[in-house]
Formats: C-alpha cells, sequence, structure tokens
C-alpha cells in the first residue's frame, strides 16, 4: 500500500502544480483587465464625468461610448450613459446602451433590466418590454411597468388625432408652467422658473392677430421668493397662488410653501397686498397649486399633509358661512401612493384636471381627468392618453370655458424640468360641459345705488337644489356668474335690507360665445305702501383691526339695549355684522361672520329664543363712512342690532 501511495505521489504533485498555475493565470488575467480598464477604458469613464459636470452633455456621452468601446463589460459605464441618455429624453440611445449592457456585463440582466424596461416603455416598444416583465412579475415595481407597458400600448393604439402646439412666443430657455386664463381668453397667466430656482408670476397677452405676445412679470405680487402655480378666479377678481420659504412668528399659519390670496376692484386695477390663509388651510407642510370654484367657494389645492394616501395629495376646502371649512382628502379615486398635482376644476363644476405619477401612464407624469359623483365622491381618474401625454412630463393644465381647448406644461422636448406651455384641441370625449356667462350689475331700483356684496343663490329651477352662491363684486356690484348652457335656472338675490329678488332665466346654447346681459333691480326691505315694515337699531357694537372677542362693556350694552324686550316672543332680532373694506372681500366676510356668531350667542345667552335671531356676517356690504382714514374704518367694524317688532 505504502508503496502505491508513494507511486502516486509524484503524480499528484504535478497535478496540483497545473491547478496552481492555472489560478496565478486567471488571477493575472483579472489584474491585466482591470488594467486595460483603467488605463483605457477608465480614463475616458472619469474625462466623461469631468465634461457632463462642466455641462458639456454631448462631448461626455462621446467619451462614455469610447470607454464602452474599450472595455465591453463596463458597467458602470453603461450605466452612466443609458441614464444620460434617457434624461435627456433620447429613449432610443438609452434601449440601445441597456440591450447592450443586459447582454455584456456580468449579472447584466439583474442590474439592467428594469432600465432597459422602462427605456423601452417610453420608446413606445410596449411588446419588448412586456417579453422582459412577464418573467418577473412577482416583484411589485415590475407590476407597475407591467401596467404602464400595457397602457402605453393600449394608447398608441387608440391615440387621438390632436396635435398639442408649442406657444414659441411665450416659451423661453427658463421654464414655463401651471397656465391659466382670464374668462375672455385675452390674457394668460403663468408662472416662470428662472436659473431653475428663483420662480415668478407672469403673463401674457394676445395682439392683433390673436397671438401671444411675450411675457411679462406681474409685478409687485412677486417677491424675492418664489411664487408660483396662480389661478384667477372666473370673476377676474381673485387670485390664488403659493410662495415659498415662508415663515410666521407661530410657526403655523405660514410654513415652507403656502396658500396666498390677492384681490383687485376691478379687471385692470392694482392687486391687493396677497394675505395668506389661515391654519385652517395653510400647516407646516406644503400646501400650493390651487384652483378655484367658478363661483369662489371651493378651493382644490396640494398638500403632503398627513392623512393622505402617500407623496402629495388633491384636498378640497369649501368656503361656507363665511369660514374656510377643514379640507376634504379628494379620494381613491383621484390620489395614490405617489404624487397628484396641480388640480385644475373646470368651470362646469364637475371635472377635474390633474397630474399624477401614481396612475399607470406614458411615463412621469401625465395629465388625468375625473367627473364628480356627487359632493364628495369621484370617479376613477382617467389618462387623456396620447399624444397629449408623453414619457416626458405633463405637470399641469387649464381648460378653457367652452371646453374645446387645454394650455399644459410639458417637458417633452429637451432635459427633464425644462418646462414649455403648448396648447391643444380636446377630443369630444375629453371635453367638460361646455359653459357661458350671465353678467349683469345689482342696484337699487329707486336711488339706482349699486349694492356691492349682493349674495345670490343660483338653483336647478325644476328641481330647486342650490348649485352655486355668489357675490356682486365689492366696488362697481357687477357679477360674472358660469354655467352650463342648455337649462334652466332660478336666481335669489338677497342684500341687507332689502326684499329678496327671484329670477328663472332659460340659458341655452346661444350663450356660449355670447354672454346674457342680466341685472338684478332690488327694492329696499321697507317700501310697503300698503303696511310699513318698521325696523329699530338698538346697539351697535364696534371692532378692532381683526378683532373677535367682545369685551364686558359690549356685554352690558347688548344686556341693556334688550332686556325691556324680552318679553315680546314676536319681535326678530337682526345682528348685521360689517367690516372695512381694507384686507379681502374673502377674509372679511369671514371677520363679519365670526363676529355676527359671536354677538348671537351672546343676545342669545340673555335669554333670547334662538328662532328669534338671524345673524349673518355682510363683510363690506354696508359702509356708514369713508374708508380712507382709520376713524372711519372703525366706524365701518361694526355689528348692528335691529329689532323688528
Amino acid at each position: 500500500m505504502r508503496e502505491e501511495v508513494s507511486a502516486f505521489f509524484p503524480y499528484f504533485s504535478q497535478l496540483m502544480r497545473l491547478k496552481i498555475l492555472f489560478l496565478f493565470y486567471c488571477f493575472f488575467s483579472c489584474i491585466i483587465a482591470v488594467a486595460q480598464i483603467s488605463k483605457g477604458a477608465d480614463h475616458c469613464y472619469e474625462a466623461a464625468l469631468r465634461d457632463r459636470a462642466a455641462k458639456k452633455p454631448d462631448k461626455a456621452c462621446k467619451k462614455m461610448e469610447r470607454a464602452i468601446a474599450k472595455a465591453h463589460s463596463f458597467s458602470d459605464a453603461y450605466a452612466q450613459l443609458g441614464q444620460w441618455y434617457f434624461e435627456a429624453r433620447k429613449y432610443p440611445e438609452a434601449a440601445a446602451v441597456f440591450r447592450k449592457a443586459v447582454a455584456k456585463c456580468a449579472n447584466g440582466k439583474q442590474r439592467f433590466g428594469k432600465p432597459l424596461v422602462k427605456s423601452l416603455i417610453a420608446c413606445g416598444y410596449a411588446d419588448e418590454a412586456l417579453q422582459i416583465i412577464y418573467s418577473h412579475q412577482e416583484d411589485p415595481e415590475w407590476r407597475k411597468l407591467k401596467a404602464q407597458a400595457e397602457f402605453v400600448k393600449s394608447a398608441l393604439i387608440n391615440q387621438s388625432r390632436v396635435k398639442p402646439e408649442n406657444l414659441v412666443r411665450i416659451n423661453t430657455p427658463d421654464a414655463e408652467l401651471y397656465p391659466c386664463m382670464s374668462a375672455d381668453t385675452a390674457l394668460l397667466y403663468y408662472t416662470r422658473r428662472m436659473n431653475s430656482m428663483d420662480e415668478d408670476l407672469y403673463y401674457s397677452a394676445t395682439d392683433t392677430c390673436g397671438d401671444w405676445c411675450s411675457g411679462r412679470n406681474l409685478g409687485s405680487i412677486n417677491t424675492p421668493d418664489p411664487e408660483s402655480a396662480q389661478f384667477i378666479s372666473t370673476d377676474g377678481h381673485y387670485m390664488f397662488f403659493t410662495r415659498c420659504d415662508n415663515r410666521s412668528w407661530d410657526a403655523w399659519t405660514e410654513g415652507g410653501c403656502d396658500l396666498l390670496m390677492a384681490y383687485r376692484v376691478a379687471k385692470d386695477s392694482e392687486w391687493t397686498i396677497p394675505q395668506p390663509f389661515g391654519a385652517t388651510i395653510n400647516t407646516p407642510a406644503y400646501e400650493g397649486q390651487p384652483s378655484l370654484s367658478p363661483d369662489n367657494r371651493e378651493l382644490y389645492f396640494v398638500s403632503d399633509r398627513p392623512g393622505g394616501y402617500g407623496g402629495t395629495d388633491i384636498w378640497i376646502s369649501r368656503f361656507d358661512n363665511g369660514l374656510w371649512q377643514l379640507p376634504v382628502n379628494a379620494g381613491p379615486n383621484i390620489n395614490t401612493a405617489g404624487n397628484e398635482t396641480a388640480p385644475f376644476i373646470s368651470v362646469d363644476n364637475r371635472t377635474l384636471f390633474f397630474a399624477s405619477d401614481g396612475w399607470p401612464g406614458m411615463g412621469g407624469s401625465d395629465i388625468f381627468m375625473s367627473k364628480r359623483i356627487n359632493e364628495h365622491t369621484w370617479d376613477k381618474a382617467r389618462n387623456l392618453g396620447y399624444p397629449i401625454n408623453t414619457a416626458g412630463d405633463e405637470k399641469s393644465q387649464y381648460v378653457t370655458m367652452d371646453g374645446t381647448k387645454m394650455y399644459f406644461a410639458s417637458d417633452r422636448i429637451g432635459p427633464a424640468g425644462n418646462y414649455d406651455l403648448y396648447q391643444t384641441s380636446l377630443p369630444p370625449f375629453l371635453q367638460p360641459i361646455p359653459t357661458g356667462n350671465i353678467e349683469g350689475y345689482v342696484y337699487d331700483s329707486l336711488t339706482h345705488q349699486r349694492l356691492n356684496y349682493t349674495v345670490m343663490f343660483v338653483c336647478n329651477a325644476v328641481t330647486g337644489d342650490t348649485l352655486y352662491q355668489f357675490q356682486s363684486n365689492r366696488g362697481d356690484a357687477s357679477f360674472l356668474i358660469s354655467l352650463a348652457v342648455g337649462k334652466r335656472y332660478a336666481i335669489h338675490s338677497w342684500h341687507v335690507e332689502y326684499s329678496q329678488v327671484h329670477d328663472t332665466l332659460d340659458f341655452d346654447t346661444s350663450y356660449l360665445h355670447k354672454p346674457l346681459i342680466h341685472n338684478v333691480v332690488m327694492l329696499p326691505s321697507n317700501y310697503n305702501p300698503i303696511k310699513p315694515v318698521y325696523d329699530s337699531l338698538v346697539a351697535t357694537i364696534h371692532f378692532d383691526v381683526n378683532r373677535v372677542e367682545l369685551a364686558d362693556s359690549d356685554v352690558n350694552t347688548l344686556r341693556t339695549a334688550l332686556e325691556p324686550l324680552l318679553s315680546n316672543k314676536a319681535m326678530v332680532v337682526f345682528v348685521n355684522a360689517y367690516t372695512d373694506n381694507t384686507g379681502t372681500p374673502m377674509i372679511n366676510e369671514e371677520l363679519s361672520y365670526k363676529r355676527a356668531g359671536m354677538v348671537a350667542k351672546v343676545i342669545g345667552s340673555l335669554g333670547v329664543d334662538d328662532a328669534q335671531i338671524q345673524a349673518k356676517g355682510w363683510g363690506e356690504a354696508k359702509m356708514i363712512a369713508p374708508n380712507d382714514n382709520e376713524e372711519g374704518q372703525r366706524k365701518n367694524r361694526r355689528v348692528e342690532i335691529i329689532v323688528r317688532k
């Protein structure tokens, strides 16, 4: 046995020597290969990165291609080059790079499978993408890519014939976003992002040929802080917008990005100093990108506050009884775990357009629409399809009143984030209900005095359901009401110390392109030649600026005025609250409602039955002194207690 082992030992030693030599050969081969990458390909790789940092993208890509040519399995070079092509919207080039990486690199399928599929989807090569996806469906991200590929395949087959057009006279090398138009379509408002940092509000007007002129800065509204995503109310009097980098003393009413609003008396007058919303709307989270319903009573905005579905969501707040109510999330048929942005509620008040990267789409952020089912419910989001949406990002949109044309922002051409404004017609199946305008003034039938701040309820004349609440303007008592055509409406107008007016209007399709002119004429409530009405002003309470609380002396004034009348159970006590005209009418309405409610509560505690008390905040509806000095403004900030016997 020993002899057999001794005979075998030289053979065994020779075998081990061969194995060791082979291992050394492999080791030195790897060193040589690494040396080749480091000396040749790695030099091109580093040079490409330097060119990219110096903002020379074309040179960077060429050098990275040379790095790959020198080392066919250089995975980092494939990753960088493919990403650069993808970010530059050169999707076929990106797909070609990632195809080669899958074939040439170690673990190529694992590392480059998803980038390849994303590039193929962006190219529109959905079938090729699906062939790769089918073997990875167990992963949630792969399932998401599968849904996107299937959508792209369907969207390209069923694409509409619309042709989005670049607004070349408005767009610049900077980014333009968030289009919004005046009701007469003569002005286009938008945001311009300069140097990829600061944002300002701009507008463009049409020339004599109907083409857009170059943009102009909106002026004093803009500050060194970023302002963006402006929305002009249908009547042209309110502007809602986003301002970032805000700070406030309480770290709550303002913080980060918040919503602000400004007001103007007439369409050609200056905007007031913007005022932030209170803590009901603004929080330390992000709040921005507002859209206002046609009656100025519902505010749609974007926030990442707690309670959402993930990312940024769309929220809705309603202005009731002089107060913005707590916002309600738009729900799972609109919001996703991704980001929903840029809501736009069309003038029909039923069709909501928004952008999202959470629903299946063409890629990035797409534009979607949803129809209102009832007050708090929307149907499932619907993608607007190709060619409105592309593999780039479509971020914001505005639809004209007649529903036939849409303006939107997209970075489909050029690098990511370099947005331009586009316009396109909308196919009929995507159009909201077409609307027209009712315009006019409210005035006293005897004196012809204009009655500003008149409340106007618009109802369905058939069912009696209240649809909207409007108000006549602060300055000239004008109003503009946008309504769906082809219906019959009842309009109930109400003004302090005036009899209500009830009108019924047939609003047919002839008013799609021209407004219905309708003035509201009102009679004083005490005008009754047969049986006069006697109202007695028994007390007046004055308030300091932005104050709601009552002093002890005010409570004593109310007690002295009303205690002698408590035995009269037939009397009616009117609590009418008014403000001066500083600030915006909407905020003044909120203040007046709070003051009226506070005074009514005290009157009730004195023994007056709640059924006998009618409290209302009228804002700026009845000035009794000039507002150009502090004394006059103080006289106007009041609550009047009137007793009707």
